[in-house]
């Protein structure tokens, strides 16, 4: 089986988990994790799912995921996160997603996101482009190619902006962060995550104001392959904790990471002696 048939059986597994908790809500207990954050039994059981149609499948090959840390070694590394969004998880809301991705020698080759309670699933693989299809019963239907761009590009001022997490959740430093992009750009809402809107061309840019290696692996390569750009606000263009920005294009990239780097106020000058 290829990497990103593996990829996407271990995701949709995962799913299938993570559907019968999201089916329970009232009974699933609810945790907070040291940094404050939601997790459940649902998180745990979803990485246990996948992890072990990875192990079976490649038994030497590292696995990291949000709950479990990382097992393992060598230059394979599956990365994944059982329920991106636990937030809107817990509350509900069906746009968490099943992520799971393979990095090679630093660099991440597939990646697979599954939207489970919408019936979603996206991947790809480098250098072959980047696909979704919807779930039907236990395959896949209605498979094809998406990409970021549109034929009515409009600079900075005309793009669309989708945040990452939802207003509700984010810190006054955040909307801080943020501020010089959505003053030009028009903020948007998202049915669906906001980085995968991008990678089918309804969203031109989005900002992800927190995250891991596991929010960011797979949907970093996803718009990639549909001809987008991904990099962290550093401009270092692997996924590591932080912010990061998603965008159609490179040039709207640029455009939008030189706003959100720039000094939100002009510097102080020493006074004249």
């Amino acid at each position: 089986m290829s990497d990103l048939l593996l990829a996407r059986r271990a995701a949709l597994a995962g799913a299938t988990v993570g559907l019968r908790h999201f089916a329970a809500l009232a009974e699933l207990p609810r945790e907070l994790k040291s940094d404050g954050s939601v997790v459940t039994e649902a998180d745990r059981a979803v990485e246990a799912a996948i992890r072990q149609v990875l192990g079976d499948a490649r038994p030497e090959d590292a696995v990291l995921g949000e709950e479990a840390g990382q097992t393992g070694g060598g230059s394979r590394r599956w990365i994944v996160d059982p329920i991106d969004g636990t937030a809107l998880f817990v509350d509900g809301d069906d746009r968490w997603l099943v992520l799971v991705a393979l990095e090679e020698a630093g660099e991440i080759v597939v990646g697979v996101a599954v939207v489970p309670a919408q019936r979603k699933v996206w991947w790809a693989q480098r250098g072959c482009g980047a696909f979704e299809a919807e779930i039907s019963g236990a395959g896949l239907t209605g498979g094809r190619r998406i990409s970021a761009s549109r034929p009515d590009r409009n600079g900075l001022a005309g793009s669309r902006l989708g945040v990452i997490p939802t207003d509700a959740e984010l810190s006054p430093a955040e909307r801080d962060l943020i501020a010089p992009l959505s003053a030009v750009a028009t903020t948007a809402p998202w049915s669906i995550h906001a980085a995968l809107l991008v990678a089918r061309g309804e969203l031109d840019l989005t900002v992800q104001v927190r995250g891991q290696v596991w929010d960011y692996a797979a949907t970093s390569l996803i718009v990639e392959e549909a001809g987008g750009c991904f990099s962290g606000l550093d401009g270092q263009p692997r996924p590591t904790p932080g912010p990061a920005l998603f965008a159609r294009d490179t040039d709207l990239h640029a455009s939008a990471l030189q706003i959100l780097k720039a000094p939100t106020t002009p510097p102080r000058l020493p006074r004249a002696s």
